[in-house]
């Protein structure tokens, strides 16, 4: 198969065998993917130490080409999407192995390309509001603040929390194009980045029950305290870079969580198959109407030149929305 890697100065592309699946494994030939922020990241940790090069990547839709022998969820033929797993090659190739129990079926109303966009940003969205801040349709009538929302994760993470639950979203953005793109996805009120305290007193707005915090918590996390109602819930995505003082959420009872949507995948944890009924759950609500596609820039094909002008535009951190790369079809 082709495959571009990264060998710790610069993207390569090579010849790699395909191996044949095995256990739970499908081989999937892809057909678009998507560039995200965590895949720049993980690239920094890469050096020129490594015996070959590593071949990044998450997001990923495709055709099923072969599968294991424990499989049962997939057959060769399917169409399916997924995000891949951490500790194993990833998918900028022609061909990645992939666990069907973190695959979902690809929604029947997108094309490849439009797909590619949402399994990274869905899990982690997903998991974020349900399996880690534990909001539930009970919970309709409370409120929950996004920060940082107009990119990957916070796109899906308005539209899951207005469709799913029917909360009352108040959204954070800095530019007029990503404040009206949270408007588009359902956001009921937005306002900027700085200076959260007084916009919520200026504009009369209800303290959050639950924050989703998708921005640098190091800038946040005071606010945050501040701004949360008692017995609320706070989700942090992105590392810390310095120690807080976690008595400021004491006085409030406040909970305190961590979403990593590689958590299941590094671990093989028990319920890893929830990964696989939560993208049907995705590709069900896609094909209903209610969810659309955060797909707002494409290249073509998936190749060497593309790979590494989808990281520099990833890198520019001006995106609203996600980046796709589609596979010339044959």
């Amino acid at each position: 198969m082709q495959a571009i890697g990264f060998n710790g100065v610069d993207f390569i592309e090579f010849e790699k065998e395909i191996d044949s699946p095995l256990a739970h494994d499908l081989l999937v030939e892809i057909r678009a993917i998507s560039i995200n922020p965590i895949d720049t990241k993980v690239k920094q940790t890469v050096t020129n130490k490594q015996a070959s090069p590593v071949i990044l990547g998450f997001d990923a839709c495709g055709i099923v080409r072969a599968v294991g022998d424990k499989t049962s969820l997939f057959n060769v033929g399917d169409e399916v999407f997924y995000a891949g797993d951490m500790t194993r090659d990833g998918s900028n190739a022609t061909h990645q192995l992939v666990d069907e129990r973190i695959v979902g079926r690809k929604p029947a109303s997108l094309s490849y390309d439009q797909v590619a966009a949402l399994p990274l940003t869905s899990i982690t969205a997903w998991e974020s509001l349900f399996d880690r801040l534990k909001i539930t349709k009970s919970d309709q009538d409370k409120t929950l603040l996004l920060i940082g929302a107009a990119g990957g994760v916070g796109s899906m993470a308005i539209q899951f929390a207005k469709q799913v639950v029917g909360i009352n979203i108040i959204a954070t953005a800095s530019r007029t194009e990503s404040k009206d793109w949270c408007k588009q996805m359902g956001a009921d009120v937005v306002i900027d980045h700085h200076d959260l305290v007084g916009q919520f007193k200026d504009n009369n707005l209800e303290a959050p029950n639950f924050i989703l915090c998708m921005g640098d918590p190091d800038e946040y996390f005071e606010t945050m305290a501040e701004l949360i109602a008692p017995q609320g819930s706070i989700c942090l995505l992105a590392n810390a870079g310095k120690d807080y003082n976690i008595n400021l959420l004491k006085a409030k009872s406040i909970t305190l969580v961590w979403e990593m949507m590689f958590t299941r995948s590094m671990f093989a944890t028990n319920d890893l198959i929830k990964q696989h009924e939560l993208l049907n759950e995705v590709a069900s609500l896609v094909d209903s109407g209610k969810v659309v596609t955060t797909a707002t820039h494409q290249l073509s094909p998936i190749n060497l030149e593309n790979i590494v002008r989808a990281h520099a535009i990833i890198e520019k951190r001006e995106m609203i929305g996600k980046l796709v790369i589609t596979q010339i079809t044959h």
